[in-house]
Order: structure tokens, then sequence, then C-alpha cells
């Protein structure tokens, strides 16, 4: 189908006007489904053995186990429902990770792993968030005709403060330090705080994005060998084994993580960023304390200590419940 396709509005029931039901029957929540279809058709058709460079909606049906036996007004439909929509592309300079779905696979087989076995398993997505002094403009609540809700701003230099957190897919828990940079002395103590906080696992995996300080010698010197088959990204003129100080400060530990990296270019896989998103609802948004530097970093702190012991209402957020 090389024209739009035209799709109406489904019943607020999830179903097709009494007809089948309108997500597909191995992905009952929305959340999932949709995640599904543009995990699907981010990826080059030609990935999935077509010939063709863009996506149609007989393409898509023949990609969807559960699609091949609807009709395309029915994929529209579905498509449309999922928030998937036919758009005219921009140009855009990408650097695709070819190994995209194997890593994709690798993680959710450690995903699955730590739900098998809680007690001895634990896998969690790290990242790292800036918060500015200054409040972002949102939309709030202001009488008509009256003045403009207002964010208030300091005189003082926007400052950032940059925190790293971690996310653990079976029970929620968030573990975060907070600092004024992230670089090699934030990051070195950021995975001893992961093994403080499950001091019994077996095995810690580490879903987190390519940024090459992750892999640094510096960094990766109190962890075990990682056995990953997939290179890190480091800058070519890097040191090829950890400092003498990073050596020292390790001493004889080795703990027992290991490092996932997600597919390059690819913030969408990590779950962690709507945690993010959250923050910023809740916390940062047309806030009040751009004078006052320990409020908002006492508000950053609470915010992120309400899930210190774990929330199913979060893992439900992020689309992990």
């Amino acid at each position: 189908m090389a024209g739009k396709p035209r799709a109406s509005i489904a019943s607020p029931s999830g179903t097709d006007a009494g007809a089948r039901p309108l997500f597909p029957p191995d992905h009952h929540d929305p959340e999932t489904a949709a995640t599904a279809g543009e995990h699907l058709v981010r990826r080059d058709p030609r990935q999935c053995g077509l010939t063709q460079t863009r996506w149609t909606l007989d393409a898509i049906r023949s990609q969807l186990a559960w699609g091949r036996d609807a009709s395309l007004r029915g994929i529209a439909r579905i498509l449309d429902r999922l928030g998937i929509t036919w758009q005219r592309a921009r140009s855009h300079v990408h650097r695709p990770d070819p190994h995209d779905q194997a890593k994709l696979q690798e993680i959710a087989d450690v995903v699955e792993d730590a739900r098998a076995h809680p007690n001895q398993v634990v896998t969690v997505y790290l990242d790292e968030v800036t918060v500015t002094r200054q409040p972002t403009l949102a939309n709030g609540y202001g009488r008509a005709g009256a003045d403009q809700v207002r964010a208030e701003r300091s005189l003082a230099t926007d400052c950032e403060l940059r925190i790293v957190g971690s996310l653990d897919v079976v029970t929620g828990q968030v573990v975060t330090r907070r600092a004024k940079t992230i670089g090699l002395a934030t990051l070195a103590p950021c995975f001893p705080d992961r093994r403080a906080a499950y001091p019994e696992a077996e095995r810690i995996y580490v879903i987190l994005d390519n940024w090459p300080v992750h892999f640094h010698p510096d960094v990766l010197v109190a962890l075990e060998p990682q056995t990953t088959r997939w290179a890190f990204s480091r800058p070519g003129n890097w040191p090829a084994t950890p400092s003498v100080r990073a050596v020292r400060r390790a001493g004889d530990v080795r703990l027992p993580i290991q490092l996932m990296p997600l597919p390059t270019y690819a913030s969408w896989c990590n779950p962690i960023e709507k945690l993010w998103r959250w923050m910023r609802q809740e916390v940062t948004r047309v806030h009040r304390w751009a004078t006052d530097l320990d409020q908002l970093r006492n508000h950053l702190d609470a915010f992120f200590a309400s899930f210190a012991t774990g929330s199913s209402k979060l893992l439900q957020y992020v689309g992990l419940g």
C-alpha cells in the first residue's frame, strides 16, 4: 500500500466494532504493543528479508505473527490506536547499530533471568540525567485573563546538577548518586553502590548506553572480567589498562557485575528515561527553587528516595510491570 493508510479510531473497549480484539493477542497491554511496533518500524525493512526501503501496511503485516490474517484496514486501525502513524520523513544523520536485535535479545534474556531467579540475579538499567538550576517551562493552571503562569528564574548562573541512577527491572528499586559533574571520579563508585544495594546477588547485570566513560579501564578495573561479545565504545587514544591509582583504589575487589551495552543511538530502549520524565514532571517543571539550590537538591533526593525500596507503580509507568 503506497499511499497514506486511512484508519478510523476504534471503539474505546479495544475491539473493532464487535469484531476481533483490536490489540494483538500476544500484547494485551497497549504500551507493550506500541513498543514492539516502534521497534519494527525503526528497522530497515531489508533487515527483515524485504526488498523495499520503506514500511508499508502490507510489509508490516508480513512481519507480525498476529497480523497475517488481518486485513490492511485492520492493521492500519491497530497502528493508529498505538500511535504509529504514516509520516513524512525528515533529513537525519544516523549510525544504526547492525546488531541491534541481537543486543536487545540478550538484554531481554538477562531481564528474564532476573525475574526467574530474583535471589541470585539482579538486572538494572543505568543512565545519567542533568537538572538545571532554572525551572523548565511547562503548562500550569492560572486564572483566565490574569497574568500568565510564571516560571521564576534566578539571576545566578544556570548551574547544573548531575544524577546517575539505576532501575531494578524486578522490584523497581532506584539507586542514585548526585554530583556536580559525571566523569570517572563519579562513575567509579557507582558500581560499588550497586553491589552495596544487592550484597547477596551472585550476578548483577547493568544495562547502559554506549557513553565511552562507562567502559573506561579505570571504571572496569573493579569489575569481574566482562564476557559480552560486543566491543565497548572507547576512543582509540585512551589507555588499554587502568591507571595505577585506579588499581590501588580497587584493590583485590572484583564485583560480580556484567555490563550490557544497549544498541547505539537507541535511548528509547532504556526504560529509566521514563523515570527521568516523571522526575521532570514532578520536580523540575516550573519549580520554585531557582534561588535556593539546597531546596532543589532536597526535593530531587526526596523524589528518588520514594523508590528506594522498589515500586510496582514505577515498573508499570516505565513499561516493565
